[in-house]
């Protein structure tokens, strides 16, 4: 299966959005580590639009440990409400100018085009309203709506990482844990099909839907 690498003669500046706020640490989490690992990183912004006060300090806790020093970051929680992005358009585009005229990413990772949540479909649709000319990978969220798709992009993820992606969401985000999806299985599960598709070594992958790329 082909492969692709990134350049490592440019520190890369990464964003990622995620409509909630354990959105990013599921869809991309694994593959945020290992780009840490593997490339030098100059900046990373994180962005997550909706919490409460109990969900915003839970998803600062998490992101600050996904971007250990010495990864400068920026790690912003806003309070809209959960369910109704779709009805606070005007604010949440006022917010994705704001990004735009303050970072230029290299990567880009933003919620799924295709996902059934409307939260996440506004994430996604404003991501490409502002950012046109930028490398967007988007990714997908397991949960009882069922609408995963065929992704085009993986990343093969090692067992420590995904371990760490796990144990991480699962530590910190104690508001989720009545929720039936929010367990060690579902989130091990869903790499471990990601990765039979990719043939991965390791056996496990994230995966994503890429729009344009080009090499």
């Amino acid at each position: 299966m082909l492969g692709l690498s990134f350049s490592n003669k440019k520190s890369l500046n990464i964003l990622c959005l995620g409509a909630h706020c354990d959105d990013i640490e599921i869809g991309c989490g694994g593959s945020l580590l290992k780009i840490f690992n593997a490339y030098p990183v100059e900046s990373v912004t994180w962005i997550v639009f909706c919490s409460t006060e109990e969900r915003k300090q839970e998803a600062q806790a998490s992101a600050n440990i996904f971007l250990e020093p010495p990864i400068k970051k920026k790690i912003i929680v806003k309070d809209f409400r959960d369910g109704f992005l779709p009805y606070d358009g005007y604010k949440v585009k006022e917010c994705f100018e704001k990004i735009k005229n303050d970072i230029s990413p290299d990567i880009i990772f933003t919620h799924y085009r295709y996902d059934l949540h409307q939260d996440h479909r506004k994430i996604n649709e404003l991501t490409w309203n502002t950012f046109r000319n930028h490398f967007i990978l988007e990714y997908e969220i397991l949960k009882y709506d069922g609408d995963l798709g065929q992704p085009n992009f993986y990343v093969t993820i090692e067992h420590e990482i995904m371990d760490k992606k796990i144990n991480t969401i699962m530590e910190n985000f104690k508001s989720q844990a009545s929720n039936h999806w929010f367990n060690k299985n579902a989130f091990q599960s869903i790499m471990q099909i990601r990765g039979i598709e990719s043939a991965s070594a390791t056996q496990f992958a994230e995966a994503f839907y890429t729009r344009k790329i080009v090499v």
